[in-house]
């Protein structure tokens, strides 16, 4: 009688104790897929524009440096093209004159953007050197075609500054027994410097703001950098103000000082 009551007495506890484990492990599964579910619901909310640009600044600033490689290099070759260039144009020789003058306004009066698909398709991909093979790249190509209508305008800046030269200087000049090239040299070509860099300063920040067309042939500069995060990112409309505006920026905080730099030195110059 007593074993039958302790027995019984115990299926009852058995169940009791399996309901509960049985309870607990619905209860445990119920948390866990609650727990899976906002997982996954906090995974799939989008990410804001602006995370989206701080991640993927630091490749933007990668070309925005190819950007002001290009500038670099396009003001220095359009300078070392443009000076003689200039100096041509005031050359006693009437066929060096006007082929000067002829390359000087043809490049001026180009749109930049066509003289950029002109080169970009014009230059070759590679060039044979016998020996060995030379690829060019498309920003290579991008720097030249920017240097060229800069080189016009430079060579018009330096024609302008030694027009602008007293004729005593050249009176003096030719008083003292110097050549015509040495007068250039020696006195008026420095001359020319201080007339001229301001000038000189305000092409080159010109240049650096059309760095960006580059993008249109595929160069992975600043703006094309800034696309293709936002392609990587989406593609979403809301990254547009965020990305264009961080670019905006981006040029400002470089151009504006050399902004200022220029118009010190023209009031220099002024009162000079």
């Amino acid at each position: 009688m007593i074993r039958d009551k302790v027995h019984a007495r115990s299926s009852v506890l058995l169940m009791n104790v399996t309901r509960i484990r049985w309870q607990h492990v619905v209860g445990a599964a119920v948390l866990t897929v609650v727990a899976l579910a906002a997982t996954l619901i906090l995974q799939s909310e989008p990410e804001s524009p602006v995370a989206t640009l701080v991640r993927w600044m630091p490749f933007i600033l990668e070309g925005f440096g190819l950007n002001l490689v290009m500038s670099f290099l396009a003001m220095l070759l359009a300078t070392l093209l443009g000076v003689p260039l200039g100096v041509a144009q005031v050359s006693r020789v009437y066929l060096v004159r006007t082929v000067a003058k002829g390359v000087t306004h043809l490049f001026r009066n180009t749109p930049w953007l066509v003289v950029l698909f002109t080169v970009m398709y014009v230059m070759p991909m590679t060039v044979d050197l016998g020996l060995t093979r030379v690829d060019i790249s498309d920003w290579a190509k991008a720097t030249l075609a920017f240097a060229l209508p800069v080189m016009g305008n430079i060579s018009e800046i330096v024609r302008g500054a030694i027009v602008s030269v007293p004729t005593g200087q050249w009176d003096s000049a030719q008083g003292l027994a110097l050549t015509r090239r040495q007068t250039m040299t020696h006195i008026i070509l420095p001359q020319c410097v201080k007339r001229s860099l301001p000038s000189w300063m305000n092409w080159y920040a010109l240049l650096t703001l059309a760095t960006p067309m580059a993008a249109i042939l595929g160069v992975r500069e600043a703006v094309g950098s800034a696309q293709a995060a936002m392609e990587a990112g989406g593609g979403r409309p809301d990254f547009l103000i965020p990305f264009y505006l961080f670019l905006l920026c981006l040029f400002f905080i470089y151009i504006y000082p050399i902004a200022l730099l220029t118009k010190a030195l023209e009031k220099k110059h002024a009162a000079s």
